[in-house]
Formats: structure tokens, sequence, C-alpha cells
């Protein structure tokens, strides 16, 4: 019907941003759905995207256009999977992204199981600690660690994780207990990405800039040193949670440790979420449930 032809591909386009990313979105050239849209344009006799060297962006009659035409589509979807059984089995591929650690960790393991449970779902798997653009990228989720910022982003959350500052039974006997904050600066204090470490007191969040004499951007690496006693370390519990259960490492300063972190799935609005995604939201909620650190220590198998 000519009267639906490239509204599939402008939403893809205002949304993404961009027509490569719609074309890849749709399975199709990128010439195509310039054609497409460009067409829809001369039969409406409006201009309803922006068009520039580096960006596209739609006018102000496009945003008009573009409500109505996603609350059509998402009808439209929704009839379909109302007479088929694509709510019961997920299939098609499925794009997701993780930080580096906690996805090698946690995520890619429940991850491959669920893959196991659906042999018709084509997982594609991104494991970064880049924050990246999941429209523009055309992923379905993301799985994302502490505050989130405000965004058009749904968000469910799926666990949390605790940071412990902690140390080797011989470093503390070398160099003493830190039984304050203030103490700190008297310490070899193991330093990441961050000159400081996240603290609460009365209530209130504190952040306690530390000094050390190693500096390093792995999580593993930090904890090799803390383990072999040259300073005490901050990590989250999926880095040092083994090594505290069997007391190679001792926690400190519990009186002030900071209130958990959310871990959470993000993912593009949208009324009528697929069952891959869907399903997948669900299979993790309830594998990390009630902490993820728990799934590290049965799997074996973080930023």
């Amino acid at each position: 019907m000519l009267i639906w032809e490239g509204v599939s591909e402008f939403v893809a386009v205002a949304e993404a941003q961009s027509f490569t990313a719609a074309a890849k979105r749709l399975g199709i050239s990128t010439a195509q759905v310039s054609r497409q849209v460009s067409a829809l344009e001369a039969r409406l006799s409006t201009k309803l995207l922006y068009r520039t060297t580096r960006k596209v962006s739609v006018t102000e009659t496009g945003q008009v256009y573009y409500q109505q035409c996603r609350r059509v589509l998402d009808g439209l979807e929704e009839a379909e999977r109302s007479v088929t059984n694509l709510q019961l089995v997920p299939k098609g591929q499925l794009r997701l992204t993780a930080p580096v650690t906690f996805g090698e960790k946690v995520i890619a393991p429940l991850v491959n199981d669920f893959a196991l449970r659906y042999p018709a779902l084509e997982v594609d798997m991104n494991l970064t600690n880049q924050t990246l653009d999941l429209v523009a990228k055309g992923y379905d989720l993301a799985v994302r660690m502490g505050k989130l910022e405000a965004s058009s982003m749904m968000a469910k959350r799926l666990s949390s994780r605790t940071l412990y500052v902690c140390a080797s039974p011989d470093y503390l006997s070398s160099y003493g207990v830190p039984h304050s904050l203030s103490e700190l600066e008297q310490h070899n204090c193991l330093q990441g990405n961050l000159d400081y470490w996240r603290f609460q007191e009365d209530g209130k969040p504190r952040n306690i800039r530390i000094t050390g004499n190693i500096r390093c951007n792995s999580g593993w690496s930090l904890l090799d040193a803390a383990l072999k006693g040259i300073g005490i370390v901050q990590l989250p519990d999926y880095y040092v949670q083994p090594s505290l259960d069997s007391g190679r490492l001792i926690p400190l300063l519990a009186h002030w440790q900071e209130a958990d972190d959310g871990i959470w799935a993000i993912y593009p609005h949208n009324r009528y979420l697929s069952p891959k995604v869907r399903m997948l939201l669900d299979y993790l909620s309830d594998c990390l449930q009630p902490n993820a650190r728990h799934q590290m220590q049965e799997t074996g198998r973080n930023d």
C-alpha cells in the first residue's frame, strides 16, 4: 500500500538520527532508506528531516508525524504478536552491551545460558566500559553500573554491588589498621581511574582523596597488589568477595561504607518490548537476585 511506503524507514531514521544506522536496523541498503524517505516527503509535500554531512535531525513537522507513525507501528507489531507465537520463543538478533569485567564474570555466562535455551536467537554482545548510544548503534539493551544519568531510556534494576575497602593481613600487621577516614592519608592506597574513594558519612556521600605508589585502570591488577600486601584497595564485591570469604583480605572502615550501587539494564523506550528483550530482562533479573556476587561465586566465573 502506497500510504505505508517510507513510514518504517522514516521512523528508523528519526530514532537513529542516521540513515546508515537505520538501514542496518531494517536490514536494507542506505540508498533504499534514503529513496523511501525522500519519496515519503514528496508525497506529503513537506520536509520531515534536516540532512547535513554530519547529522540528521527531525523537523518540527517531522516530530508530529513521527509520534503518530510510532504509535501506529507499535500497534501493528502488537497485532502481529497477538496472532503468532513470537511472545513464546525469542528469535532473531539480540544486541547488548555490558561493562568489561562484570560482563565477563557475570553477564556473559548468563547470556550464554539464555542462548542455550533458545537456539533461534543470535547474540551480539559488546563488552566495553564506554557509554554507547543504544539507538544510534542499534543495541537492544545495555547493562550499566551505579547512578544513571537522566535520559529517555527505560531502566530496570537487576541487582546491586557493594564497594569494599580492604587489605591483606600482612599489610595490616606491618602498617596498622585504619580506624577513621582521616587515617587513610597515612596508608598506601592503591588507585584506579580516580584519585578518591567513595564513602558515606552521616547518611551523606563523602569522597576521600587518596595517594599510593600504584595506579592502574585494571581492578584485577589492584586486587593482585592488595593480596600481595602492597596497600589498601577499594573495589566492588565481584572482585574481592572470594578473598574476603577466605580471609586473604580483611574489610576495613565498614562504618563509612557507601550504600550499594545499582546494577541496571537500560533499553530504548518502546511500549511493546520484543520477546527476546523482555525475556532476557526477566532472566537476568531472576538470576542476579538478591545479589550479583552470589552468581559469580556459584559460576566461578566484573567495572
